[in-house]
C-alpha cells in the first residue's frame, strides 16, 4: 500500500516514514498542499497524511482539490480541536485526524482502520428506487444520482446495511469514524441531517430514536 505524508516538518515527515516502513508501507513524501496534488496526480496513492497548516496551500484547500482528482482518504495531522474545526474536517471529505503531538503506533492504528472502513464490498443496497452501488461508489433517487460526502455516503450504506435496526449514536461514530475518535455525538447529527437533505423523497427513512440515535425503518406497513 502505497501513503503520501505531507507535511512541512521534515522531522515529523521522517518519523511517520520510519513507522510506516516498518508496517511495509511505501511512502512517498510533500511538504505542502501544491506538492501533494502532484503527487497524486502522478501516482496511485492509497492513503494520505496530510497536515493542516502548511506553506503555499494549506491541508484543507488540498485536501478539496485532491478529491476533485481522485476519492483518497485522508487523515489529517491537526493541533486544532475545536468543534468547529473538527466538523469542517469532516465536510470536506476527511476520514479521521490525528491531534500534535501523537503518537506514532496510534497513526499507524488509525491508519488500518480507515483503510479497512473505506475497503469496498462491491454490494449493491436498495430500498424502491433508492440504489447504493458500493462497486460504482454511487448513490441514486429515481435513477438520478446523488452528490454525497464520503461520511455520508458511508453513514447510507451503513444505515442499509443496517436497516430497521436501532443504532446509538456511540456505535455509529465507532463505525463510520473508527472505535478511537474521540468526537462529539452531535457530529452524527450534524451528517445525518446533511444525509436526510441530500435524500429528498427518502429523508424520513431515517428516524429518530429518541434519546439513543437512528434507525433506517423500511419495514412493511401492514
Amino acid at each position: 500500500m502505497k501513503i503520501l505524508v505531507c507535511d512541512d516538518e521534515v522531522l515529523i515527515r521522517n518519523v511517520i516514514k520510519e513507522y510506516l516502513k516498518l508496517e511495509n508501507y511505501e511512502v512517498l513524501e510533500a511538504e505542502n498542499g501544491l506538492d501533494a496534488i502532484e503527487i497524486v496526480k502522478n501516482n496511485e496513492v492509497d492513503l494520505i497524511i496530510m497536515d493542516i497548516m502548511m506553506p503555499k496551500m494549506d491541508g484543507y484547500q488540498a485536501v478539496k482539490e485532491i478529491k476533485d482528482i481522485k476519492d483518497i482518504p485522508f487523515i489529517m495531522l491537526t493541533a486544532r480541536v475545536e468543534e468547529f474545526d473538527k466538523l469542517a474536517l469532516f465536510d470536506i471529505g476527511v476520514d479521521d485526524y490525528v491531534t500534535k503531538p501523537f503518537s506514532p503506533k496510534e497513526l499507524i492504528a488509525r491508519i488500518k482502520a480507515v483503510m479497512k472502513r473505506v475497503k469496498q464490498d462491491n454490494e449493491i443496497y436498495k430500498y424502491e428506487t433508492l440504489v447504493l452501488d458500493d462497486l460504482a461508489h454511487e448513490v441514486s433517487v429515481d435513477g438520478k444520482s446523488l452528490m454525497l460526502t464520503p461520511k455520508e455516503y458511508d453513514l447510507l450504506k451503513y444505515f442499509m446495511q443496517n436497516k430497521n435496526i436501532a443504532l446509538s449514536r456511540e456505535t455509529i461514530l465507532s463505525n463510520i469514524w473508527g472505535y478511537d475518535f474521540y468526537g462529539d455525538e452531535r457530529t452524527v447529527d450534524t451528517h445525518v441531517k446533511t444525509l436526510r437533505n441530500n435524500l429528498g423523497k427518502y429523508r424520513n427513512v431515517i428516524k429518530t430514536v429518541r434519546g439513543m440515535g437512528y434507525k433506517f425503518d423500511v419495514k412493511e406497513k401492514g
